[in-house]
């Protein structure tokens, strides 16, 4: 059987075309078989067929000879940290995160939260997934299925997997380690020093809301004065607003407007799985990832002098001009959740961020994380004593960016030839780290292509002017049409 769902650093699929319930048993066998596994954890996202996904993945680990411990509805950072926390030898979380809402997916970590992607072993369990005969896998969901539903039964989240039968094999337990990724992340910050703030928060009906709620909880029994304003609160897999995704300006609205209505000192966002947060200032203005990774950067600096930070290479001199002047060490990685990882752990860089707002901690098993960012931005906002606008107005003046802008051809590689040629000769530095980035005196740029889809994604930014930003990116962008 060909499977068609595993990509570059992941699992995502069409549902029913790319990906059901045999699929995901054989996934899961066929990881538990690769890598010996012996104990991992799982968990799911908030979408409808997470959860039946799920046990089926449940049930192919345990027939591979693992012990399942099921953490329930999930965002990916609470499997990273179960994964390291408990010990274990792997984890599974079944999410699509952004994708539109007929796709679903699993993130795949090996032992201390080490990611597993096409470069560390994911296409040799897709080789070993497909190995499997039909009538092998389905002699063996038999022994945990009653009644096999139909395809429309699957797509509304109804199981053929039945949870007690897996609890019947002994190995398989439901398991909440909640308690302890609450304590985990509010080690991030100084509880004692946070004044009175008022938070617009924003889960975007997918998982965030669950582990918001053990963190409100907490500043409650410390006494920490945060006030959370709630909207689109409660986990809903039928999206009723609208797939979580701020990454898009269409999607910011609701609750930039809430920032303004409640006179909000912030607003958060989360996409469905929360490994990436977004944040607003106090005007209800959308803040680009990029210069949140300034700012994090600048306040792991000033606890911890001297240490590496990695930042990803398509806009980066802000990142650069901060380090530089905190006494860091900035170091260049490829984009990717993979390479950053893998570059942090090489060099035990304290901290690492992409302008795409992933944000990855050395205390967090080099792992992304959607909560510890806002954390330390609240934290900022009391020992600074100033507004996230005032924090941020400054670098953005000095490097001005375009934000990311993607455009559909048809053939991608001709395109960047194309520009490479034409701006070659006239640039001070040619980087190849991921596209191609061509720096001149005062701009630069970076152009490269998505992995999966006809796409190019042009970022540009500028030292101090914002004119010639814009009219550079016009330039470009003409030349790709």
């Amino acid at each position: 059987m060909k499977i068609t769902c595993f990509k570059a650093y992941d699992i995502r699929g069409k549902l029913i075309d790319q990906l059901d319930e045999r699929v995901a048993y054989r996934i899961g066998r066929a990881f538990a078989e690769h890598f010996n596994a012996k104990t991992v954890v799982v968990g799911g996202d908030i979408r409808l067929t997470s959860q039946p996904l799920k046990l089926a993945l449940s049930a192919g680990l345990i027939d591979g000879g693992c012990q399942v411990s099921d953490l329930g509805m999930t965002g990916t950072e609470e499997i990273y940290f179960a994964t390291k926390h408990l010990g274990v030898d792997g984890g599974v979380e079944v999410t699509a995160s952004h994708n539109p809402i007929d796709y679903n997916g699993m993130k795949l970590v090996k032992e201390g939260s080490r990611p597993v992607s096409g470069d560390t072993g994911l296409f040799d369990v897709q080789a070993l997934a497909e190995s499997y005969t039909d009538a092998d896998v389905q002699k063996n969901l038999e022994k945990y299925v009653d009644t096999f539903v139909s395809q429309d039964a699957f797509v509304q989240g109804q199981c053929s997997v039945l949870t007690e039968k897996l609890l019947a094999t002994g190995q398989y337990k439901t398991l909440s380690i909640m308690d302890a990724y609450v304590e985990h992340m509010l080690s991030y910050v100084s509880t004692d020093g946070f004044t009175p703030l008022k938070l617009v928060v924003n889960a975007g009906n997918g998982a965030a809301g669950k582990a918001l709620d053990a963190i409100e909880a907490a500043f409650k029994n410390k006494g920490v004065p945060i006030e959370f304003v709630k909207i689109h609160h409660q986990p809903d897999g039928h999206f009723p607003n609208g797939i979580p995704n701020p990454l898009l300006p269409e999607s910011r609205a609701d609750t930039a407007n809430a920032v303004i209505k409640h006179k909000a000192n912030m607003g958060i966002a989360w996409d469905g799985d929360f490994d990436r947060c977004f944040l607003f200032d106090e005007t209800g203005e959308f803040v680009e990832g990029y210069y949140i990774v300034g700012l994090l950067a600048q306040a792991f600096l000033d606890k911890d002098p001297g240490a590496k930070v990695i930042y990803d290479p398509r806009v980066y001199w802000n990142t650069e001009d901060i380090v530089k002047s905190a006494g860091g060490v900035p170091i260049k990685s490829k984009t990717g959740h993979a390479f950053i990882k893998e570059r942090m752990r090489a060099d035990d860089a304290v901290y690492g961020g992409e302008m795409s707002a992933h944000h990855y901690f050395r205390d967090f098993a080099y792992c992304d994380s959607g909560m510890i960012p806002w954390l330390l931005v609240a934290e900022l906002l009391c020992l600074q004593n100033k507004p996230l606008s005032e924090m941020v107005a400054q670098r953005i003046a000095a490097f001005p960016s375009s934000g990311e802008i993607n455009s559909v051809l048809q053939d991608p590689d001709a395109a960047i030839a194309n520009i490479l040629q034409a701006y070659e000769d006239k640039a001070k530095v040619v980087d190849y780290t991921d596209g191609i980035g061509l720096e001149f005196d005062k701009w630069r740029f970076n152009l490269r292509k998505s992995n999966t889809e006809p796409v190019i994604r042009l970022n540009v930014e500028s030292r101090g002017d914002i004119k010639l930003m814009q009219a550079k990116t016009k330039e470009l962008l003409a030349m790709l049409k």
